[in-house]
Parts: C-alpha cells; sequence; structure tokens
C-alpha cells in the first residue's frame, strides 16, 4: 500500500519539529549527566562535552521523522539527495573562510591592542567537533525547518528566528562552551554574545543555500563555524574575555551579514530594473 503524508499546515509542521528536536536533544544531555546530579556530584568538563553529540539526536532524528511524516520516502530521498549532491563551483565556497578569517582577525586585533591572551589557539584536531555537529544538525535545522520557516517569515526573518532558536537549544551544555567554563556571574552575557554569533551565522547559512540548494554546503558552513571557534578560540581567557571576544566576533559577523545583505538586495534590484520592460 502507497503511504499518503497527511496534510498538515507548516506552522503545525515546524512546531512539532521543535517540540520533537528540543525534547530529544535535551532529555538525550539530561540522560549523559543524570547519574551525577542523583548523586549530588558535581559536573566534570569531560562529562559536559559529551552531552554534546549525545544532542545532537535530536535535530536529525527530528528532520527525519518530520520529513517522512509530510512528504513520505520521497521527502526522505530527496533529503538524502541534497546532502550528497555536490554543488558547482561557485562563491558561495568563499563563505565558508568567513568564520575562521573574521574569528582570526578579531583575535588578532584583540592579542596586538589589548591583551596578548587573546593570541589565537592553534588546536587543530578540534574541527572534528565540527564535523558531527554540522553534518547531523543542519539535517534538520536546513533540511526541514528553514526552508518552512522561510515560506512564512521571509528569508532574513527566518533565518534570525532560527538563529534564536538555535541559540536556546544550546542552553544545557552553554556553560561548557569555551575556554573560560565555568562563566559564573559572566554565564548570562556569555550567552547574549554566544546568540549575537549563532543568529549572524544561521542568516549566513541560510543564504548560502538559498544560493546553492545544497544541504552539504549548509553543513560545510556549520563546521566551518564550529572549527573556527574550536580550533582557533584562546585557551587562557577570562569568562569576562570570553564574553568579550565572542561579543566582538558576533559583531563582526553581523556586519558581513549586513554587506552580503545590501549587495544581494542591490544585485536583485538591478536584475528586475534589466529585466522589466522599459515605461514609455
Amino acid at each position: 500500500m502507497e503511504f499518503t503524508p497527511p496534510l498538515m499546515s507548516n506552522r503545525r509542521q515546524i512546531l512539532i519539529y521543535f517540540v520533537l528536536t528540543f525534547a530529544v536533544s535535551w532529555a538525550s544531555a539530561l540522560a549523559v549527566i543524570a547519574p551525577r546530579l542523583l548523586r549530588g556530584l558535581p559536573i566534570p568538563d569531560m562529562t559536559g562535552i559529551l552531552m554534546f553529540p549525545a544532542m545532537l539526536l535530536g535535530p536529525s532524528f527530528a528532520g527525519l521523522f518530520m520529513t517522512w511524516k509530510v512528504d513520505g520516502r520521497p521527502g526522505v530521498r530527496n533529503l538524502l539527495r541534497r546532502i550528497l549532491q555536490v554543488p558547482r563551483l561557485s562563491v558561495w565556497y568563499a563563505a565558508l573562510l568567513v568564520p575562521p578569517i573574521v574569528v582570526l582577525t578579531v583575535l588578532l586585533v584583540l592579542k596586538t591592542f589589548v591583551s596578548r591572551v587573546y593570541a589565537p589557539n592553534h588546536f587543530f584536531v578540534g574541527v572534528a567537533f565540527g564535523v558531527p555537529a554540522g553534518i547531523l544538525e543542519e539535517v534538520g535545522w536546513t533540511g526541514f525547518a528553514y526552508p518552512r520557516m522561510r515560506d512564512l517569515l521571509g528569508t532574513f526573518k527566518a533565518g534570525f528566528v532560527l538563529g534564536c532558536l538555535w541559540s536556546l537549544w544550546h542552553l544545557p551544555v552553554i556553560d561548557f562552551l569555551g575556554a573560560a567554563r565555568p562563566h559564573g556571574a559572566y554565564l548570562p552575557a556569555f550567552f547574549v554574545s554566544f546568540w549575537v554569533v549563532m543568529t549572524a551565522v544561521r542568516i549566513l547559512i541560510g543564504r548560502m543555500y538559498l544560493g546553492t540548494r545544497s544541504l552539504l554546503l549548509a553543513q560545510l558552513m556549520h563546521i566551518s563555524s564550529t572549527g573556527a571557534l574550536v580550533v582557533l578560540g584562546p585557551f587562557r581567557v577570562t569568562a569576562r574575555q570570553e564574553t568579550s571576544w565572542y561579543f566582538t566576533y558576533g559583531i563582526g559577523l553581523w556586519m558581513i551579514v549586513a554587506v552580503l545583505w545590501f549587495a544581494l538586495d542591490r544585485r536583485q534590484r538591478r536584475g528586475s530594473a534589466i529585466s522589466s520592460p522599459a515605461v514609455k
């Protein structure tokens, strides 16, 4: 018997996706630390770090499940095909360099004019942290959620709202991010800085996806973003210093977003003017 996907509005699809994503991810993270919490023991760094791979189950499972629920097996095959599809070389490949270049620039400027403690790290093995995150998370964030959110909200707003939700999704592990953990009294400020970074990155990923329709490039951009933070992030900073450089990095990314949006908008207006018939 052929599978007939049930009719479901975009809003309902998106809502169910996020409920599943947060429930699976946060429950998985809780399962990792539950043994220590139940015994009243502190959570060591290694246990905290192990919450990351556990949380990846959420967006990947929810993305695949909701794709099957909404579009059936053809939808799942299409999703997997978008992952395996390698787009032709384009200017969007250069965008993969944006996160490491901006991180490096920010840290070198801070090292030169503020303190040598901001000297970039060279933990090249750290790129491995970004690979599973980029591959698995984007199955849900870009593969399922973003196209539907864009239909409802438009390109920019969809990226921004998804970036906000993406930031909130990290809450169980937010204090284990960076080198200055635990962040203590600076944790709320650090989360704000992290949010500034995540919203800008999410908008960049959305634009890359719309420009290429390649889920693979979205995954690579995610890997580049996470990898840049882990590989280059300074390891001797205090919580205050880490909050400062994350925020500065986020502002740098938002400047790139603004320039990109202006350039694309200008290009679209020019294209419309050329294609429109002259008014006499």
